[in-house]
């Protein structure tokens, strides 16, 4: 029987703190053209901001997801404000090839994107397993 080894990353290490950019960096290889810049933000949560070249802004955290909205400020290790705000729907890390039709319907205001704001996790939970679930997203661009 194959052993399946899991890996927990400590929170707050280099490592734990970047762990979320594999799954952002295959969203936006997703969105190609469509994407003019986009950056790590902060932590707590864990966050990063994809520019739109129309002026909107999709920003991801680890506590509710990708939201989408019209970019009003913010940069690299900064929070980004948004105004307009819809939250795409579909869980907190939707498979990356999922997040363009996510966001047609945002931008519609149709489909499981919502103005209210959802919390699947806390950035407290450390140990949740989330780290589990982010790693996968990190193999796919090791490998």
């Amino acid at each position: 029987m194959p052993s399946v080894a899991v890996k927990h990353v400590e929170p707050y290490t280099d490592e734990w703190l970047h762990q979320p950019i594999c799954y952002v960096r295959q969203v936006v290889d997703l969105l190609g053209p469509e994407v003019a810049d986009w950056w790590e933000g902060p932590c707590d949560p864990r966050a990063a901001t994809v520019r739109m070249a129309d002026g909107s802004a999709l920003v991801w955290d680890e506590e509710s997801g990708w939201r989408l909205g019209t970019f009003v400020s913010g940069g690299a290790g900064q929070h980004t404000e948004l105004s307009g705000v819809r939250y795409l729907g579909h869980g907190l890390l939707p498979r990356p090839e999922r997040v363009p039709a996510a966001l047609r319907d945002a931008r519609a205001g149709v489909g499981a994107s919502s103005a209210w704001r959802p919390c699947y996790r806390s950035h407290r939970n450390c140990r949740d397993g989330f780290d589990v679930a982010l790693d996968f997203y990190t193999r796919l661009i090791d490998a």
